[in-house]
């Protein structure tokens, strides 16, 4: 298991994971993105994620995986 940070960035803002989530593998850090991703979408607000994108790190910021928004909500229509 290791320990992985999931940082959500904008074109103008980053949302700076300090706690991190203990995963397994990176399928396993990939479906952690994807939850992070709908924790993000089910908020109230009035803000567009699909510009957004989950970073996955290391403890040594190495930067591991990204995930697109887009990857869960898909395109507009």
């Amino acid at each position: 298991m290791a320990t992985l940070y999931f940082h959500c960035v904008g074109k103008q803002e980053a949302l700076i994971d300090r706690s991190g989530s203990e995963v397994d593998d990176l399928y396993d850090a990939r479906a952690r993105a994807f939850q992070v991703i709908q924790s993000f979408v089910k908020s109230e607000g009035p803000q567009d994620w699909r510009e957004w994108t989950v970073h996955v790190s290391d403890d040594e910021g190495e930067e591991l995986l990204l995930v697109p928004f887009t990857w869960v909500l898909g395109r507009p229509h």
